[in-house]
């Protein structure tokens, strides 16, 4: 979804995987890059429309346009002046007179929140401290001058949640966090009156409510720590509260909880699926339709003032569509779609007639490129377990004894989804077919499968991926002497895993920001990651008690048996996976005389957000996979303003 600005070059191209009707390389520029635009919203009026796009120094900036002109006559104007890195969250703020964004610094994760005044262009930080993190925004349409922040100014381990007014910039705290609270929830008035904690005791989580700002919080409900919930939202009274959760049942579903008498009635669920979004009508504070992420997202429409509208969007194009703005007086909507082999479409949608203006996409030159599709498939674990993915074919090239790149999603509680992807087009259309499972331990399939992977790090988890590189290459797809793994984060870990504990099953593997010591991960997380531990505890293994046991299952303890070639990318400042996580296994890699190529930028966090950055590894990770499994790859060329230290 990104495209890197074009460079001069000379593509060069290796002939294992190359044919007469492969369609020609991709440049990175394109698949990696900055968007022409991207995330447009609509304001409150509806009188403007903002959306992302580059600057003249290629620099992601938030830009304003207005709604009623001609397509082609916009006048589009730059509203924030980014010096680096790039904005990538923004939004409006209810007055229609300010955007706000969020930015940290190198990538540490410390976001502060910026206030953009659309008729000046002047920019305040309203949240100037040293070190402290910004973390939930809410907004309220009938306080369009204030703001609820979660920071954690007062302890750096707890969030509590301060009101802020935006044309004076006072800030003062609202609600002190009681305890481990991962997140706060506002009624009509916008008045904080629940909350969903973390049980220091059980690892599971606790629903607690209050009558009004300074009363006793009280807990009304419970889960255990194998099971999932939260606050949805309050309805239009006192006692009404949506929740999503799974307790009495496998799969997160929506419920509406009567605070006043304590019964709870189910509004959706699927019994294979977690709900996994919603769309609530502000205003009447109910909830329109959910979605369910499938092989592909599908929603159930739950209230019948949207069927008709979610009816005509269904018609307009091909891909997976999702409502990402609205106006106030609910009349425009803006609308992307997303589909595996184009880019994302932008359009704004109108409710009275049904009908859609289309608006942009956010890479116009992927629009007539040739991209794979990705094909929802299943598989057998071991133990019978059934795990679900997607096989993306490079096009052009026979699917048959195909090198592989077996792609590991990060979290590891997340999954893949069906879509456009950057890395995975990249990869399929150097000749690569491109595996993606849900492995245990993934979200989105019910808590039973979720967790099947308690504690099995670098185990039946693992396992998974073997066996899914087993099935591929029963598929006749796959030449198995010529997969590789590759990942970021716990992506980047599996990678590593992958090269430790079996070192037979892989070419080749490339780490992303990947963990390589299970306890000093755990030792150095952000003090913000306090709640989470018990969480750890339960999924991962239990730090204070079993030290041996998460050594054991961490791959710089098995670093003698790496025989295959690892490329490893870090981000110098990530707050997550600590730069040590890199250096530490790179360092006994090269002691032991194994095969190791690093890549350390020292003006990035947990991943590469900068597009220079982007290029600049990619580019080196695709001459290593054409090296050690015989894919295409562009010539590197000049890349103009990248950090990159090659260690």
């Amino acid at each position: 979804m990104f495209r890197f600005a074009f460079f001069a070059g000379v593509f060069a191209m290796t002939p294992l995987v190359a044919s007469a009707e492969a369609p020609p390389l991709i440049p990175r520029d394109v698949l990696f890059g900055n968007p022409d635009k991207a995330g447009p919203q609509i304001s409150p009026d509806g009188k403007h429309i903002a959306y992302l796009a580059p600057d003249e120094k290629n620099v992601l900036q938030v830009w304003v346009r207005t709604t009623a002109l001609p397509a082609g006559k916009a006048n589009d104007k730059k509203v924030t002046s980014d010096e680096k890195r790039g904005i990538r969250q923004y939004f409006w703020a209810h007055d229609g007179k300010h955007l706000l964004y969020l930015q940290d610094a190198g990538g540490d994760e410390n976001f502060h929140l910026f206030a953009a005044e659309l008729g000046t262009g002047k920019t305040r930080d309203l949240t100037p401290f040293t070190g402290v993190r910004v973390q939930g925004v809410e907004l309220d349409e009938k306080h369009p001058d204030t703001l609820l922040v979660g920071m954690n100014k007062r302890n750096k381990a707890a969030f509590d949640m301060h009101r802020v007014t935006i044309s004076t910039g006072e800030e003062k705290i609202d609600t002190e966090n009681p305890g481990l609270v991962m997140s706060w929830t506002t009624d009509k008035d916008f008045v904080i009156r629940a909350a969903t904690a973390v049980n220091a005791k059980t690892g599971g989580y606790d629903l607690m409510v209050r009558e009004k700002p300074g009363a006793e919080w009280k807990t009304i409900k419970q889960w255990t720590n194998e099971e999932q919930g939260q606050a949805a939202g309050f309805g239009a009274d006192v006692n009404t509260l949506y929740v999503i959760g799974n307790d009495s049942t496998d799969t997160l579903r929506l419920t509406k909880f009567d605070l006043a008498t304590s019964k709870e009635e189910v509004i959706a669920e699927d019994k294979e699926y977690d709900v996994s979004g919603a769309m609530i009508d502000d205003k009447k504070r109910i909830p329109l339709a959910v979605s369910f992420t499938k092989a592909r997202t599908e929603w159930k429409v739950l209230d019948d003032s949207v069927k008709d509208d979610f009816a005509a969007l269904a018609k307009i194009r091909r891909g997976d569509f999702s409502v990402t703005s609205k106006t106030t007086d609910d009349t425009l909507w803006i609308v992307a779609y997303v589909t595996d082999d184009g880019p994302v479409s932008y359009y704004l949608y109108h409710r009275d007639t049904k009908k859609a203006d289309f608006l942009f996409f956010n890479n116009s030159k992927l629009e007539n490129t040739k991209l794979a599709q990705m094909e929802p498939i299943q598989y057998k674990a071991k133990d019978g377990l059934v795990v679900h993915g997607y096989l993306t074919k490079p096009v052009g090239v026979e699917a048959k004894d195909l090198p592989t790149v077996l792609l590991v999603h990060g979290g590891p509680w997340a999954r893949d989804s069906w879509g456009f992807s950057p890395l995975t087009q990249f990869l399929a259309n150097r000749g690569y077919a491109v595996l993606q499972v849900n492995f245990r331990g993934s979200t989105g399939y019910g808590k039973k499968f979720l967790n099947a992977g308690n504690r099995e790090w670098a185990g039946k988890m693992h396992q998974d991926l073997i066996d899914a590189k087993e099935w591929i290459v029963k598929q006749g797809v796959a030449d198995p002497k010529k997969v590789a793994i590759m990942g970021g984060s716990y992506g980047g870990y599996a990678t590593l895993v992958g090269l430790t504990f079996t070192p037979d099953e892989f070419a080749c593997g490339v780490d992303i920001v990947g963990p390589s010591n299970i306890v000093t991960l755990l030792k150095t997380v952000p003090p913000y990651w306090a709640p989470a531990k018990a969480l750890f505890a339960k999924r991962v293994g239990d730090l204070e008690k079993e030290e041996e046991f998460l050594k054991e299952r961490s791959p710089l303890s098995k670093v003698n048996y790496i025989t295959k070639p690892l490329l490893i990318g870090q981000g110098k400042n990530d707050p997550r996976v600590k730069v040590a996580e890199s250096d530490q296994i790179v360092d006994a890699m090269r002691k032991n005389g194994k095969p190791v190529e690093y890549v350390l930028y020292p003006d990035e966090g947990h991943g590469f957000q900068r597009p220079e950055n982007r290029l600049h590894f990619f580019a080196i990770t695709e001459q290593f996979l054409a090296k050690h499994l015989g894919g295409r790859a562009e010539a590197v060329g000049e890349i103009k303003g990248h950090s990159g230290e090659i260690k």
